[in-house]
């Protein structure tokens, strides 16, 4: 078989199982098991491929038509223009989170201080830590085994050396880059009462879908990602207002406060911010022109 004609007859598969991006989906698929690239469908469309691999390829084609993530198929997803494992313990990362790490980017100074709240596969954090100089980060998340995800991407992006399980130094006794915390929220932090758990930014991608909604979002995301990484309750707000009131004592003066949003959440999670006395609160659009992310900073009266 060619590579034109594999490559065609996997795209028609796709479509007819009603699979979105299908051309995408079949270029993933072609590279992982045949190590086809984008440029060889175009350049060599007549070169025969090595079917050694078919058997595996065809089983990860039909999980795909059932709608199963090609991330959890793949393993590893493209997020930041890193490779972070990817599982279905944790949210997939999506290029709309990408708009909210970037914004972190543009305001933060080397050696700042960072918690993530929710931190799931950890891309979040682990993501500014790679594009930034001499800064810390904590991560927390109620789900140990996203945190395992978390550790295990951060310690190969980062290093091992970086990478602390809880509350402990490294294993050189230095201080850990990025340590990552079971618990709900800002409870672990409390738990803990260290003088330096003070932040100059604040991050979080919460869970902020309605209940009701999740019912009809694609099959594979209400089938196979997290429900607990999804459910914002029944106005999708309820983590907004929890994490806005109580993130000021845990903010370095000056600190920011970071959070991706629905599309339609702009102006009621800046509303909560200002309310809380946030200043400088700003609403931030996608690539698509949609709200994606809210940030504000603690106010000296705070």
């Amino acid at each position: 078989m060619t590579v034109a004609e594999i490559y065609k007859n996997t795209v028609d598969e796709l479509h007819t199982a009603d699979v979105p991006e299908a051309e995408e989906n079949a270029r993933l698929l072609l590279e992982a098991y045949f190590g086809i690239k984008r440029i060889d469908i175009l350049t060599e469309p007549g070169k025969n491929i090595d079917e050694s691999h078919s058997e595996d390829f065809r089983a990860a084609l039909e999980r795909r038509k059932k709608r199963e993530p090609i991330q959890h198929i793949l393993g590893k997803t493209c997020f930041m223009g890193i490779d972070f494992k990817i599982t279905p313990d944790a949210l997939i990362p999506r290029p709309d989170t990408e708009i909210l790490v970037e914004e972190v980017l543009r305001n933060l100074r080397d050696g700042s201080r960072i918690l993530d709240l929710c931190t799931g596969s950890g891309c979040i954090l682990t993501s500014l830590l790679k594009f930034s100089n001499y800064c810390e980060g904590v991560g927390i998340d109620i789900s140990e085994k996203a945190l395992a995800l978390a550790r295990e991407n951060a310690e190969s992006i980062l290093g091992s050396l970086n990478v602390s399980e809880s509350d402990t130094d490294g294993p050189t006794g230095e201080k850990a880059a990025i340590e990552f915390i079971q618990g709900d929220l800002f409870d672990p932090l409390r738990e803990r009462n260290r003088e330096d758990d003070r932040f100059d930014i604040i991050v979080s991608n919460p869970p902020y879908i309605k209940s009701d909604v999740i019912a009809t979002l694609e099959p594979e995301v209400k089938d196979h990602e997290p429900l607990i990484a999804l459910d914002g309750l029944n106005n999708g707000l309820y983590f907004y207002e929890k994490i806005i009131p109580q993130a000021a004592a845990f903010l370095a003066p000056g600190g920011m406060l970071f959070f991706e949003i629905g599309f339609d959440q702009g102006e009621d999670v800046s509303s909560l911010m200002k309310k809380q006395g946030y200043i400088d609160v700003n609403i931030v659009k996608d690539y698509s022109g949609l709200d994606r992310v809210v940030y504000g900073t603690k106010s000296v009266l705070m």
